[in-house]
């Protein structure tokens, strides 16, 4: 009876995290994502290669209604989605397809310790929580609307695409703190645009690497699907809440408590 009651509380905190995703996501235009992966190992026991590819269907899920309200707005910028997508979509369906099943179990040796498959995604996930964690913290500056056409640095939107797109197959995020300051920086387009435009990058190349996961994994599809509906609605709440929250305040606090979890998850799977 006890453990049946702690599962079940277990279960109603994860499905209040996929609502707080959604929120995150609903206010602040990005971030939420970065929560559902701990959210599926820590609170829901999922296996963390699991718990990625569960994440990217939550997060493309997710980005796609974001985007599809911005596509309303006029705010995304198709060229540049195309250009960046191709090499990002690529690279994440070769990643969730080959390269995630091919890394072995136990990787490598030190003394007592075992860097097992498991630990190396969740540190390594925890080091682009870091990472994401600084990108919200400071803040960026909105760049200006240009009249010119957009002369796209290929070469470098390619690489970028596939640096993302391999980081989103291994660890399951999104990755808008990557592509928003490329978008911004290389394809020159206006903050506003870039997060609207990114938001539908992340939709198709998160939805086609968890394709990649379809034929090796066993997917639970009636919890996948009840958890990224619930995380559906709560980026309607937190869109609702946007109309009275200032979101760019709620980015900066939203940061730092990522920088803490993702400290404390690199300290839980190696210490």
């Amino acid at each position: 009876m006890f453990s049946f009651a702690v599962m079940d509380m277990t279960q109603i905190l994860g499905y209040f995290g996929a609502l707080l995703i959604g929120i995150v996501l609903g206010l602040i235009g990005g971030g939420g994502s970065i929560l559902s992966v701990p959210i599926f190992v820590y609170l829901l026991a999922v296996n963390p290669v699991t718990a990625t590819a569960y994440s990217l269907f939550v997060v493309g899920v997710s980005s796609a209604f974001g985007a599809i309200q911005n596509i309303k707005k006029g705010l995304v910028d198709f060229r540049t989605a195309i250009v960046f997508a191709i090499p990002a979509f690529i690279a994440v369906y070769i990643t969730r397809k080959y390269v995630v099943p091919a890394i072995p179990s136990e990787i490598i040796t030190f003394g007592n310790f075992t860097l097992t498959k498991d630990i190396a995604i969740m540190v390594f996930f925890a080091i682009i929580m870091l990472l994401a964690s600084i990108s919200m913290i400071r803040s960026r500056k909105e760049t200006t609307q240009t009249t010119e056409a957009v002369k796209f640095n290929y070469p470098l939107i390619t690489i970028e695409g596939l640096i993302v797109g391999l980081i989103t197959g291994l660890v399951g995020a999104g990755g808008g703190f990557l592509i928003i300051p490329a978008l911004v920086l290389l394809a020159k387009l206006p903050m506003k645009k870039a997060i609207a435009t990114s938001l539908l990058i992340i939709a198709v190349k998160s939805l086609i690497g968890f394709i990649g996961d379809v034929e090796n994994l066993d997917i639970d599809w009636r919890f996948l699907l009840s958890f990224t509906a619930v995380s559906v609605v709560g980026i309607f709440v937190g869109t609702y809440l946007s109309n009275f929250i200032d979101g760019k305040k709620l980015k900066k606090g939203f940061g730092f408590f990522v920088l803490i979890m993702g400290v404390y998850i690199i300290f839980k799977e190696l210490f």
